[in-house]
Protein backbone atom coordinates (compact mmCIF):
# COMPACT_ATOMS: atom_id res chain seq x y z
CA UNK A 1 0.00 0.00 0.00
CA UNK A 2 1.42 3.52 -0.94
CA UNK A 3 2.82 5.42 1.31
CA UNK A 4 1.47 9.05 1.98
CA UNK A 5 4.39 11.64 1.46
CA UNK A 6 6.30 12.65 4.25
CA UNK A 7 8.23 15.80 4.78
CA UNK A 8 11.33 15.62 6.90
CA UNK A 9 10.89 18.99 8.30
CA UNK A 10 8.23 20.72 10.23
CA UNK A 11 6.07 21.54 6.97
CA UNK A 12 3.67 18.92 5.80
CA UNK A 13 2.76 18.29 2.33
CA UNK A 14 -1.17 18.82 0.95
CA UNK A 15 -2.81 15.76 -0.57
CA UNK A 16 -2.87 15.94 -4.09
CA UNK A 17 -5.51 14.07 -5.03
CA UNK A 18 -8.10 15.75 -2.30
CA UNK A 19 -6.84 19.01 -1.70
CA UNK A 20 -6.45 17.98 2.16
CA UNK A 21 -3.78 18.06 4.85
CA UNK A 22 -2.86 14.37 5.41
CA UNK A 23 -4.30 13.47 9.38
CA UNK A 24 -1.66 13.67 11.31
CA UNK A 25 -0.73 15.67 14.74
CA UNK A 26 2.81 16.73 14.82
CA UNK A 27 2.54 18.33 18.40
CA UNK A 28 1.44 15.39 20.00
CA UNK A 29 4.18 13.23 18.31
CA UNK A 30 6.69 15.51 20.22
CA UNK A 31 4.81 15.12 23.27
CA UNK A 32 4.89 11.42 23.48
CA UNK A 33 8.51 11.06 22.15
CA UNK A 34 9.73 13.11 24.58
CA UNK A 35 7.88 11.49 27.26
CA UNK A 36 9.36 8.50 26.27
CA UNK A 37 13.23 10.02 27.08
CA UNK A 38 12.09 11.61 30.34
CA UNK A 39 9.76 8.37 31.82
CA UNK A 40 11.88 4.62 31.75
CA UNK A 41 8.25 2.77 31.75
CA UNK A 42 6.04 5.07 29.43
CA UNK A 43 7.67 2.31 26.13
CA UNK A 44 5.52 -0.57 28.01
CA UNK A 45 2.24 1.60 28.12
CA UNK A 46 2.66 2.73 23.86
CA UNK A 47 4.42 -0.09 22.76
CA UNK A 48 1.53 -2.27 21.49
CA UNK A 49 -0.31 1.16 20.56
CA UNK A 50 2.47 2.72 18.12
CA UNK A 51 4.93 0.93 15.46
CA UNK A 52 7.38 3.47 13.90
CA UNK A 53 5.24 4.14 10.85
CA UNK A 54 2.49 5.56 12.91
CA UNK A 55 4.58 8.71 12.65
CA UNK A 56 3.75 11.31 10.35
CA UNK A 57 6.80 13.05 10.47
CA UNK A 58 9.65 11.22 9.26
CA UNK A 59 12.22 11.92 11.87
CA UNK A 60 9.88 11.24 14.44
CA UNK A 61 9.43 7.71 13.06
CA UNK A 62 13.50 7.61 12.99
CA UNK A 63 13.65 8.36 16.50
CA UNK A 64 10.61 6.23 18.42
CA UNK A 65 12.31 3.33 16.15
CA UNK A 66 15.78 4.42 17.97
CA UNK A 67 13.51 4.24 21.17
CA UNK A 68 12.02 0.95 20.17
CA UNK A 69 15.25 -0.83 19.28
CA UNK A 70 16.82 0.18 22.89
CA UNK A 71 13.91 -1.24 24.59
CA UNK A 72 14.32 -4.12 23.13
CA UNK A 73 17.48 -4.71 23.63
CA UNK A 74 16.94 -3.52 27.54
CA UNK A 75 18.58 -0.96 27.28
CA UNK A 76 18.11 2.36 29.01
CA UNK A 77 16.33 5.41 27.42
CA UNK A 78 16.94 8.57 27.70
CA UNK A 79 17.94 11.32 25.45
CA UNK A 80 21.73 10.60 25.50
CA UNK A 81 21.19 6.63 24.73
CA UNK A 82 18.74 7.99 21.81
CA UNK A 83 21.06 9.82 20.30
CA UNK A 84 23.74 7.07 20.33
CA UNK A 85 21.02 4.65 18.44
CA UNK A 86 20.63 7.05 16.14
CA UNK A 87 24.28 7.60 15.22
CA UNK A 88 24.27 3.58 15.23
CA UNK A 89 21.56 3.98 13.08
CA UNK A 90 23.04 6.17 10.67
CA UNK A 91 19.81 9.18 11.19
CA UNK A 92 20.94 11.42 13.66
CA UNK A 93 21.82 14.29 11.16
CA UNK A 94 18.37 12.68 9.31
CA UNK A 95 16.33 13.92 12.39
CA UNK A 96 18.01 17.55 12.97
CA UNK A 97 20.97 16.51 15.29
CA UNK A 98 21.29 15.99 18.79
CA UNK A 99 20.01 19.75 19.04
CA UNK A 100 16.42 18.16 18.14
CA UNK A 101 16.34 15.07 20.40
CA UNK A 102 17.44 17.50 23.39
CA UNK A 103 14.15 20.02 22.08
CA UNK A 104 11.67 17.21 22.30
CA UNK A 105 12.36 16.34 25.66
CA UNK A 106 11.92 19.99 26.36
CA UNK A 107 8.53 19.84 25.57
CA UNK A 108 7.23 17.78 28.48
CA UNK A 109 7.10 17.13 31.97
CA UNK A 110 5.06 14.17 32.63
CA UNK A 111 3.86 11.07 30.79
CA UNK A 112 0.65 11.71 32.92
CA UNK A 113 -1.07 11.48 29.41
CA UNK A 114 1.00 9.47 26.75
CA UNK A 115 -2.00 6.73 26.29
CA UNK A 116 -4.31 8.83 25.26
CA UNK A 117 -2.00 11.16 22.99
CA UNK A 118 -0.63 6.95 21.72
CA UNK A 119 -3.93 6.77 20.86
CA UNK A 120 -4.88 9.76 18.55
CA UNK A 121 -1.64 9.40 16.48
CA UNK A 122 -2.79 5.85 16.11
CA UNK A 123 -6.16 6.87 14.36
CA UNK A 124 -4.48 9.47 12.70
CA UNK A 125 -2.53 6.91 10.58
CA UNK A 126 -5.46 5.03 10.38
CA UNK A 127 -7.04 7.63 8.63
CA UNK A 128 -3.76 8.05 6.58
CA UNK A 129 -4.02 4.35 5.57
CA UNK A 130 -7.38 4.24 4.14
CA UNK A 131 -7.18 7.76 2.42
CA UNK A 132 -3.89 5.84 0.61
CA UNK A 133 -5.95 2.86 0.54
CA UNK A 134 -9.26 4.24 -1.35
CA UNK A 135 -7.36 6.86 -3.34
CA UNK A 136 -5.17 3.41 -4.66
CA UNK A 137 -8.27 2.38 -5.27
CA UNK A 138 -9.85 4.51 -7.43
CA UNK A 139 -6.59 4.72 -9.72
CA UNK A 140 -6.76 1.10 -10.59
CA UNK A 141 -10.82 1.67 -11.44
CA UNK A 142 -9.94 4.31 -13.48
CA UNK A 143 -7.37 1.89 -15.45
CA UNK A 144 -9.61 0.02 -18.11
CA UNK A 145 -7.01 -2.79 -18.63
CA UNK A 146 -8.01 -3.58 -14.86
CA UNK A 147 -10.39 -6.44 -14.05
CA UNK A 148 -13.21 -5.20 -11.99
CA UNK A 149 -13.74 -8.65 -10.24
CA UNK A 150 -9.86 -9.14 -9.69
CA UNK A 151 -9.89 -5.29 -8.30
CA UNK A 152 -12.76 -5.91 -5.95
CA UNK A 153 -10.55 -9.17 -4.71
CA UNK A 154 -7.73 -7.24 -3.94
CA UNK A 155 -9.57 -4.39 -2.23
CA UNK A 156 -11.36 -6.64 0.04
CA UNK A 157 -7.82 -8.59 0.83
CA UNK A 158 -6.05 -5.11 1.66
CA UNK A 159 -9.07 -3.88 3.55
CA UNK A 160 -9.66 -7.40 5.38
CA UNK A 161 -5.28 -7.08 5.97
CA UNK A 162 -5.80 -3.39 6.99
CA UNK A 163 -8.01 -3.80 9.99
CA UNK A 164 -6.30 -7.22 11.11
CA UNK A 165 -3.23 -5.10 11.13
CA UNK A 166 -4.53 -2.05 13.32
CA UNK A 167 -7.05 -4.12 15.49
CA UNK A 168 -5.48 -4.77 18.85
CA UNK A 169 -7.25 -7.73 21.55
CA UNK A 170 -7.17 -5.88 25.19
CA UNK A 171 -6.23 -8.10 27.98
CA UNK A 172 -9.51 -8.59 30.33
CA UNK A 173 -9.10 -9.67 34.17
CA UNK A 174 -10.34 -13.18 35.47
CA UNK A 175 -13.60 -12.40 37.35
CA UNK A 176 -15.93 -11.66 34.10
CA UNK A 177 -14.45 -14.36 32.36
CA UNK A 178 -15.25 -16.57 35.25
CA UNK A 179 -19.23 -15.03 35.33
CA UNK A 180 -19.58 -16.31 31.66
CA UNK A 181 -18.04 -19.60 31.83
CA UNK A 182 -20.08 -20.41 35.05
CA UNK A 183 -23.16 -19.42 32.95
CA UNK A 184 -22.61 -21.44 30.04
CA UNK A 185 -22.04 -24.74 32.49
CA UNK A 186 -25.57 -23.54 34.20
CA UNK A 187 -26.74 -23.58 30.33
CA UNK A 188 -25.66 -26.45 29.48
CA UNK A 189 -26.98 -27.94 32.78
CA UNK A 190 -30.43 -27.33 32.34
CA UNK A 191 -30.16 -28.67 28.36
CA UNK A 192 -31.78 -31.73 26.76
CA UNK A 193 -29.46 -34.44 26.62
CA UNK A 194 -26.43 -31.58 27.72
CA UNK A 195 -26.23 -30.35 23.67
CA UNK A 196 -23.93 -26.50 24.71
CA UNK A 197 -23.93 -26.61 20.78
CA UNK A 198 -25.77 -26.49 17.44
CA UNK A 199 -27.16 -30.22 17.37
CA UNK A 200 -25.94 -32.65 14.48
CA UNK A 201 -28.89 -34.92 14.22
CA UNK A 202 -26.88 -38.21 15.52
CA UNK A 203 -27.40 -38.55 19.14
CA UNK A 204 -24.34 -40.79 19.69
CA UNK A 205 -21.95 -38.10 17.70
CA UNK A 206 -23.67 -35.57 20.22
CA UNK A 207 -22.85 -37.57 23.14
CA UNK A 208 -19.29 -37.18 22.22
CA UNK A 209 -19.13 -33.03 21.15
CA UNK A 210 -22.17 -32.33 22.91
CA UNK A 211 -22.97 -30.48 19.60
CA UNK A 212 -21.29 -28.21 17.63
CA UNK A 213 -19.09 -25.74 19.29
CA UNK A 214 -19.11 -22.04 18.68
CA UNK A 215 -16.23 -20.20 17.26
CA UNK A 216 -14.98 -24.47 16.27
CA UNK A 217 -13.51 -25.07 13.41
CA UNK A 218 -14.46 -28.86 12.30
CA UNK A 219 -12.92 -30.64 9.19
CA UNK A 220 -15.07 -33.49 7.82
CA UNK A 221 -13.24 -35.40 5.90
CA UNK A 222 -12.85 -38.49 3.39
CA UNK A 223 -12.08 -40.67 0.40
CA UNK A 224 -13.77 -39.98 -2.77
CA UNK A 225 -17.37 -42.25 -2.55
CA UNK A 226 -17.29 -42.20 1.44
CA UNK A 227 -20.06 -39.73 1.77
CA UNK A 228 -18.42 -36.68 2.88
CA UNK A 229 -21.16 -34.33 1.03
CA UNK A 230 -24.14 -36.82 2.06
CA UNK A 231 -23.07 -36.59 5.24
CA UNK A 232 -22.61 -32.70 5.54
CA UNK A 233 -26.20 -32.57 3.51
CA UNK A 234 -27.90 -34.68 6.75
CA UNK A 235 -26.20 -32.54 9.27
CA UNK A 236 -28.09 -29.54 7.02
CA UNK A 237 -30.83 -31.40 7.38
CA UNK A 238 -31.61 -32.27 11.01
CA UNK A 239 -30.06 -28.86 11.70
CA UNK A 240 -33.03 -26.81 9.47
CA UNK A 241 -35.19 -29.38 9.61
CA UNK A 242 -35.73 -30.57 13.00
CA UNK A 243 -34.09 -28.42 14.97
CA UNK A 244 -34.81 -25.11 13.07
CA UNK A 245 -31.21 -23.39 13.53
CA UNK A 246 -30.22 -20.96 10.69
CA UNK A 247 -27.18 -22.16 8.49
CA UNK A 248 -25.33 -21.43 5.50
CA UNK A 249 -23.92 -23.90 2.88
CA UNK A 250 -21.27 -22.79 0.76
CA UNK A 251 -21.04 -25.24 -2.17
CA UNK A 252 -18.33 -24.67 -4.48
CA UNK A 253 -18.76 -28.57 -6.11
CA UNK A 254 -21.96 -28.38 -7.30
CA UNK A 255 -24.94 -25.76 -8.04
CA UNK A 256 -28.14 -25.03 -6.13
CA UNK A 257 -30.15 -27.39 -8.06
CA UNK A 258 -27.53 -30.36 -7.75
CA UNK A 259 -27.80 -29.96 -3.76
CA UNK A 260 -31.24 -29.24 -3.88
CA UNK A 261 -31.79 -32.07 -5.28
CA UNK A 262 -30.14 -34.56 -2.98
CA UNK A 263 -31.40 -32.55 0.14
CA UNK A 264 -34.95 -33.28 -1.62
CA UNK A 265 -34.01 -37.26 -2.02
CA UNK A 266 -32.31 -36.94 1.75
CA UNK A 267 -35.39 -36.02 2.77
CA UNK A 268 -38.13 -37.35 0.88
CA UNK A 269 -36.50 -41.15 0.21
CA UNK A 270 -36.52 -41.07 -3.79
CA UNK A 271 -33.41 -42.53 -5.00
CA UNK A 272 -31.39 -39.63 -6.80
CA UNK A 273 -31.92 -40.75 -10.30
CA UNK A 274 -35.80 -40.54 -10.12
CA UNK A 275 -35.39 -37.04 -8.85
CA UNK A 276 -33.35 -35.91 -11.87
CA UNK A 277 -35.64 -37.59 -14.24
CA UNK A 278 -38.96 -37.43 -12.70
CA UNK A 279 -40.26 -40.85 -13.30
CA UNK A 280 -41.86 -41.05 -10.06
CA UNK A 281 -44.29 -44.31 -9.55
CA UNK A 282 -47.43 -42.53 -7.43
CA UNK A 283 -46.28 -44.00 -4.26
CA UNK A 284 -43.21 -41.98 -4.85
CA UNK A 285 -45.16 -39.15 -5.75
CA UNK A 286 -47.35 -39.00 -2.43
CA UNK A 287 -44.17 -39.62 -0.24
CA UNK A 288 -42.71 -36.33 -2.57
CA UNK A 289 -45.63 -34.42 -1.98
CA UNK A 290 -45.58 -35.22 1.52
CA UNK A 291 -42.30 -34.66 2.89
CA UNK A 292 -41.10 -31.71 0.30
CA UNK A 293 -43.17 -29.80 2.77
CA UNK A 294 -40.63 -30.37 5.58
CA UNK A 295 -38.31 -28.01 3.47
CA UNK A 296 -40.09 -24.79 2.64
CA UNK A 297 -39.92 -21.98 4.54
CA UNK A 298 -36.75 -23.46 6.46
CA UNK A 299 -33.54 -20.98 7.35
CA UNK A 300 -31.15 -23.06 5.08
CA UNK A 301 -28.66 -20.09 2.84
CA UNK A 302 -27.23 -21.79 -0.15
CA UNK A 303 -24.66 -20.18 -2.14
CA UNK A 304 -23.16 -22.00 -5.19
CA UNK A 305 -20.04 -19.67 -6.16
CA UNK A 306 -17.18 -21.31 -7.74
CA UNK A 307 -14.21 -20.90 -6.46
CA UNK A 308 -15.09 -19.30 -3.81
CA UNK A 309 -12.12 -17.15 -1.51
CA UNK A 310 -11.97 -16.51 1.61
CA UNK A 311 -12.28 -12.78 1.32
CA UNK A 312 -15.41 -13.42 -0.64
CA UNK A 313 -16.79 -15.48 2.08
CA UNK A 314 -15.62 -13.46 5.02
CA UNK A 315 -17.83 -10.90 3.35
CA UNK A 316 -20.69 -13.14 2.61
CA UNK A 317 -20.50 -14.93 6.48
CA UNK A 318 -20.50 -11.81 8.05
CA UNK A 319 -23.87 -10.42 6.65
CA UNK A 320 -25.55 -13.68 7.18
CA UNK A 321 -24.76 -14.18 10.89
CA UNK A 322 -26.01 -10.01 11.07
CA UNK A 323 -28.90 -10.16 8.31
CA UNK A 324 -30.00 -13.97 8.55
CA UNK A 325 -28.87 -15.13 12.25
CA UNK A 326 -26.89 -17.62 11.20
CA UNK A 327 -25.60 -20.54 13.69
CA UNK A 328 -23.46 -22.68 11.71
CA UNK A 329 -21.47 -22.20 8.08
CA UNK A 330 -20.49 -25.48 6.26
CA UNK A 331 -18.24 -25.51 2.96
CA UNK A 332 -17.92 -27.94 0.55
CA UNK A 333 -15.15 -28.11 0.04
CA UNK A 334 -11.83 -26.57 1.53
CA UNK A 335 -9.40 -27.70 -1.34
CA UNK A 336 -11.77 -25.75 -3.96
CA UNK A 337 -11.23 -22.46 -2.30
CA UNK A 338 -8.90 -19.75 -2.81
CA UNK A 339 -7.01 -16.93 -1.35
CA UNK A 340 -7.27 -14.47 -3.81
CA UNK A 341 -5.32 -11.21 -3.57
CA UNK A 342 -2.56 -12.98 -1.77
CA UNK A 343 0.83 -14.72 -3.12
CA UNK A 344 1.88 -17.77 -1.89
CA UNK A 345 5.11 -20.18 -3.13
CA UNK A 346 2.65 -22.97 -3.41
CA UNK A 347 -0.75 -24.71 -2.75
CA UNK A 348 0.49 -25.79 0.38
CA UNK A 349 1.11 -22.42 1.57
CA UNK A 350 -2.60 -21.37 0.22
CA UNK A 351 -4.57 -24.11 1.82
CA UNK A 352 -2.98 -23.09 5.38
CA UNK A 353 -3.69 -19.71 4.55
CA UNK A 354 -7.70 -20.83 3.94
CA UNK A 355 -7.29 -22.97 7.00
CA UNK A 356 -6.02 -21.09 9.23
CA UNK A 357 -8.03 -18.10 7.85
CA UNK A 358 -11.44 -20.05 8.64
CA UNK A 359 -10.45 -20.23 12.43
CA UNK A 360 -10.30 -17.11 12.56
CA UNK A 361 -14.02 -16.32 10.81
CA UNK A 362 -15.44 -19.01 13.30
CA UNK A 363 -13.54 -17.21 16.27
CA UNK A 364 -14.65 -14.14 15.36
CA UNK A 365 -18.34 -14.92 14.01
CA UNK A 366 -18.08 -16.81 17.42
CA UNK A 367 -20.28 -19.88 15.66
CA UNK A 368 -18.98 -23.20 14.41
CA UNK A 369 -17.38 -23.77 10.34
CA UNK A 370 -17.64 -27.24 9.76
CA UNK A 371 -15.76 -27.70 5.60
CA UNK A 372 -15.20 -30.64 4.42
CA UNK A 373 -12.29 -31.62 2.90
CA UNK A 374 -10.19 -34.04 1.11
CA UNK A 375 -7.77 -36.68 1.64
CA UNK A 376 -4.90 -37.57 -0.40
CA UNK A 377 -4.19 -41.24 -2.00
CA UNK A 378 -1.84 -42.41 1.02
CA UNK A 379 -4.80 -44.54 2.36
CA UNK A 380 -5.67 -46.79 -0.75
CA UNK A 381 -2.00 -47.80 -0.99
CA UNK A 382 -2.47 -49.26 3.07
CA UNK A 383 -3.85 -52.87 3.33
CA UNK A 384 -6.33 -54.64 5.93
CA UNK A 385 -9.16 -53.33 7.86
CA UNK A 386 -6.59 -50.70 9.91
CA UNK A 387 -4.80 -49.98 6.63
CA UNK A 388 -7.74 -48.18 5.19
CA UNK A 389 -8.78 -46.43 8.11
CA UNK A 390 -8.15 -42.65 7.35
CA UNK A 391 -5.62 -41.04 9.42
CA UNK A 392 -4.71 -37.50 10.52
CA UNK A 393 -1.66 -38.02 8.02
CA UNK A 394 -4.01 -38.48 5.37
CA UNK A 395 -5.34 -34.84 5.36
CA UNK A 396 -4.83 -33.41 1.63
CA UNK A 397 -2.12 -30.82 0.61
CA UNK A 398 -1.71 -29.16 4.11
CA UNK A 399 -0.40 -30.48 7.76
CA UNK A 400 -1.99 -26.71 8.49
CA UNK A 401 -5.45 -28.32 8.28
CA UNK A 402 -4.83 -30.24 10.87
CA UNK A 403 -3.09 -27.95 13.50
CA UNK A 404 -5.99 -25.06 12.92
CA UNK A 405 -9.11 -27.75 13.54
CA UNK A 406 -10.66 -27.84 17.15
CA UNK A 407 -12.25 -31.38 15.52
CA UNK A 408 -11.46 -33.73 12.63
CA UNK A 409 -13.84 -36.52 11.61
CA UNK A 410 -13.60 -38.88 8.95
CA UNK A 411 -16.14 -40.06 6.84
CA UNK A 412 -15.14 -44.01 6.34
CA UNK A 413 -16.89 -47.12 4.89
CA UNK A 414 -14.95 -49.98 5.07
CA UNK A 415 -17.84 -51.70 2.81
CA UNK A 416 -16.51 -50.03 0.20
CA UNK A 417 -13.27 -51.57 0.76
CA UNK A 418 -15.15 -55.11 0.89
CA UNK A 419 -14.64 -55.08 5.16
CA UNK A 420 -18.15 -56.55 6.20
CA UNK A 421 -17.56 -56.58 10.09
CA UNK A 422 -14.86 -54.72 12.44
CA UNK A 423 -12.73 -55.74 15.28
CA UNK A 424 -15.79 -56.48 17.57
CA UNK A 425 -17.46 -58.35 15.00
CA UNK A 426 -20.47 -55.35 14.31
CA UNK A 427 -21.99 -55.69 10.80
CA UNK A 428 -20.66 -53.10 8.89
CA UNK A 429 -22.93 -53.43 5.54
CA UNK A 430 -25.21 -50.15 4.81
CA UNK A 431 -22.82 -48.75 7.38
CA UNK A 432 -20.57 -45.81 8.00
CA UNK A 433 -17.96 -44.91 10.90
CA UNK A 434 -17.89 -41.24 11.54
CA UNK A 435 -14.39 -41.28 13.33
CA UNK A 436 -13.64 -38.54 15.54
CA UNK A 437 -9.68 -38.31 14.89
CA UNK A 438 -9.58 -35.19 16.86
CA UNK A 439 -11.33 -32.73 19.32
CA UNK A 440 -9.47 -30.31 21.22
CA UNK A 441 -12.46 -30.57 23.88
CA UNK A 442 -13.35 -33.64 24.51
CA UNK A 443 -12.96 -37.35 23.79
CA UNK A 444 -12.39 -39.19 20.77
CA UNK A 445 -14.00 -42.16 18.99
CA UNK A 446 -15.98 -44.28 16.18
CA UNK A 447 -19.92 -43.41 15.56
CA UNK A 448 -21.67 -45.98 13.71
CA UNK A 449 -24.43 -44.70 11.44
CA UNK A 450 -26.31 -46.11 8.91
CA UNK A 451 -25.93 -44.99 5.30
CA UNK A 452 -28.24 -45.14 2.48
CA UNK A 453 -26.02 -44.39 -0.67
CA UNK A 454 -29.28 -43.93 -2.78
CA UNK A 455 -30.61 -41.36 -0.56
CA UNK A 456 -27.66 -39.44 0.18
CA UNK A 457 -28.96 -40.20 3.48
CA UNK A 458 -26.75 -40.93 6.79
CA UNK A 459 -29.34 -41.68 9.89
CA UNK A 460 -29.21 -43.05 13.78
CA UNK A 461 -29.19 -47.07 13.75
CA UNK A 462 -32.69 -46.67 15.75
CA UNK A 463 -34.34 -44.10 13.37
CA UNK A 464 -33.32 -46.28 10.09
CA UNK A 465 -36.01 -45.84 7.33
CA UNK A 466 -37.15 -49.15 5.61
CA UNK A 467 -36.08 -49.18 2.29
CA UNK A 468 -38.73 -49.27 -0.66
CA UNK A 469 -39.09 -52.45 -2.02
CA UNK A 470 -38.71 -53.93 -5.53
CA UNK A 471 -41.99 -52.72 -6.54
CA UNK A 472 -41.12 -49.41 -5.20
CA UNK A 473 -43.77 -49.22 -2.50
CA UNK A 474 -42.62 -47.87 0.72
CA UNK A 475 -43.00 -50.41 3.45
CA UNK A 476 -42.50 -48.02 6.36
CA UNK A 477 -41.46 -45.62 8.24
CA UNK A 478 -39.14 -45.90 11.33
CA UNK A 479 -38.14 -48.79 13.61
CA UNK A 480 -39.45 -49.63 16.68
CA UNK A 481 -37.13 -50.66 19.61
CA UNK A 482 -37.97 -54.19 18.45
CA UNK A 483 -36.46 -53.39 14.66
CA UNK A 484 -40.04 -53.46 13.44
CA UNK A 485 -41.45 -50.63 11.33
CA UNK A 486 -43.27 -48.10 13.09
CA UNK A 487 -45.80 -46.36 10.72
CA UNK A 488 -45.47 -42.50 11.08
CA UNK A 489 -48.53 -40.04 11.44
CA UNK A 490 -48.78 -37.07 8.78
CA UNK A 491 -48.93 -33.96 10.96
CA UNK A 492 -50.07 -32.11 7.18
CA UNK A 493 -52.83 -34.48 6.26
CA UNK A 494 -53.17 -36.76 3.01
CA UNK A 495 -51.25 -34.49 -0.06
CA UNK A 496 -52.39 -35.10 -3.76
CA UNK A 497 -50.77 -37.38 -5.89
CA UNK A 498 -49.35 -36.77 -9.56
CA UNK A 499 -47.30 -34.52 -10.88
CA UNK A 500 -48.98 -31.03 -9.93
CA UNK A 501 -47.27 -30.63 -6.94
CA UNK A 502 -44.86 -27.40 -6.24
CA UNK A 503 -41.48 -30.07 -6.63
Amino acid sequence: MPNNNRSNTNKTNIDSAYGHMPPQALEIEKLVLGALMIDKDAFTVVSEILRPETFYEKRHENIYQAIQTLNMEEKAVDIATVIEQLKKDGNLEQVGGAVYVVELSQHVVSSAHIELHSRILAQKYLARQLISFASMIETKAFDESVDVDDLMQDAESMLFELSQKNMRQDYTQIDPIITEAQEKIQIAAGSKGGLTGVPSGFTKLDDITSGWQPSDLVIIAGRPAMGKTSFALSIAKNIVVDYNVPMAFFSLEMNKVQLANRLISNVCEITGSKIMNGQLNDAEWQRLDKNIRKLYGKPLYIDDTAALSIFELRTKARRLVREKGVKLIMIDYLQLMNATGSKFGSRQEEVSTISRSLKGLAKELDIPILALSQLNRTVENREGIEGKRPQLSDLRESGAIEQDADMVLFVHRPEYYHIYTDGNNNDLRGMAQIIIAKHRKGAIGDVLLNFKGEFTRFANPEDAYVAPNVGGEFIGSRLNSGGQPEPEPDPLGPAPIGPSNPF
